[in-house]
């Protein structure tokens, strides 16, 4: 065989070695490839939430007394000190029975007899008086010519001042015994006689508009009995509202007032920014839902500002994110790329068309994003969603648009 033959077979044989070898190997495996960023970052606690009017103005019945069927209802406008929100007539005298009116009737007849007995003790001391002046006169006249001593003249002034005395008492016991038969005649006073002769203004209480606002409840519109500080209704003004939410105490730590938060899902597509006005200093114990006891803090927010031709209300729910922290000029990596890896976080760095363990420290983490503290560098690439046939070595080329 020739030299030439040779070498071509030789040549042939290689060709095969090496499409074979390259035909064994493994195809280099479609990864998602994302870069690492730098740009902003919030972490936020989320949490539902709901409006309400911040001042709420509780109207009650000033006295014990028959509420009318009140004039407003439910989303009327009212203006304070104008419009009339309740009317109470004050409470008709109850029914007597048998024994309790012979009682009364009784008493009315004592009264009167009463009466009878001051208005002649009066008479008497009205005569007794008379006398004592009359007497006095005539002895200072004879005083004057020195008939008698200047002691009887002392002794009758002395009567008049206690004739005097005598009636002024026996006037005031009448007014009282007069005063007494009213208070008796008024027991024997029926339903029928209540605020017999008097006008209907004259009779009723009429409570206006505390502030002006909207009606927000009504405990009753129908006309019923009440008591002193027996609630009505309330008023509110649905342009003045903030945002209560209930937050882990956990979370509740982590925020401060004045801090940004945003406000969702209250029925319309636009965001609305609010910041936090107020933390309570003490939590209260939630079971949830699942049967695990939670302490909740109650923390309060005010709205930048309120849609425009959306008008909100007292009680309608919200869904709220407080910001925790925020930065500017963050760098950081989705939460898809990480996994745990020797009791720490690692992602698969692409480099050289090669997957590359590669060991992360991290910071803050939001719902989608981390910050990364080393271990990566802005523009570096990282296998996002890592399958289990990539490890660490193999060859990885992008998975292609719109593949699957």
């Amino acid at each position: 065989m020739s030299l030439v033959r040779r070498v071509g077979f030789g040549v042939a044989g290689a060709a095969v070695v090496a499409a074979f070898v390259w035909a064994m190997l493994p195809e280099p495996e479609q990864v998602d490839i994302v870069a690492i960023t730098v740009g902003p970052m919030e972490v936020t606690v989320a949490a539902e939430g709901k409006l309400r009017v911040r001042e709420t103005f509780l109207v009650t019945a000033p006295i014990a007394g028959a509420a009318q069927r009140l004039p407003v209802s439910v989303g009327d406008t009212v203006e304070r000190g104008r419009t009339v929100v309740a009317v109470i007539e004050p409470s008709e005298p109850t029914l007597l029975d048998a024994r309790a009116r012979a009682q009364a009737q009784a008493a009315v007849t004592e009264a009167e007899a009463a009466i009878r007995l001051a208005e002649a003790q009066l008479a008497r001391a009205e005569a007794e008086q008379a006398y004592a002046e009359s007497q006095l006169e005539r002895n200072r006249a004879l005083a004057a010519r020195g008939t008698i001593p200047q002691r009887m003249l002392e002794d009758s002034q002395q009567r008049v001042v206690t004739a005097e005395a005598a009636v002024a008492a026996a006037r005031s016991e009448l007014d009282l015994h007069r005063a007494t038969l009213a208070r008796m005649q008024a027991q024997l006073l029926g339903p029928a006689s209540n605020g017999a002769g008097g006008t209907e203004a004259a009779c009723c209480v009429e409570i206006r508009a505390p502030q002006t606002g909207t009606v927000l409840s009504v405990v009753s519109a129908s006309g019923r009995p009440v008591q002193p500080g027996e609630p009505l209704l309330a008023i509110g003004d649905l342009r003045d509202l903030e945002v209560e939410v209930d937050l882990l105490s956990t979370d509740s730590v982590r925020l401060s007032p004045g801090a940004h938060a945003y406000v969702e899902r209250w029925g319309g597509d636009e965001v609305l920014p609010a910041r936090v006005r107020h933390i309570e200093p003490s939590a209260r114990t939630v079971v949830s839902a699942l049967g695990i006891e939670e302490q909740r803090v109650r923390v309060l927010l005010d709205l930048d500002r309120l849609p425009e031709g959306v008008t909100l209300g007292d009680g309608y729910a919200v869904f709220v994110r407080a910001v925790l922290w925020s930065g500017d000029a963050v760098v950081q990596l989705p939460l898809g790329a990480l996994f745990r890896s020797n009791g720490g976080w690692a992602v698969y760095s692409v480099r050289d068309g090669r997957a590359r363990l590669t060991p992360v420290v991290l910071g803050r983490q939001t719902e989608t994003m981390a910050q990364v503290v080393s271990g990566l560098e802005p523009g570096d690439r990282v296998i996002a969603y890592p399958s289990n046939r990539v490890n660490d070595g193999i060859a990885v080329v992008p998975r292609p648009a719109g593949g699957g």
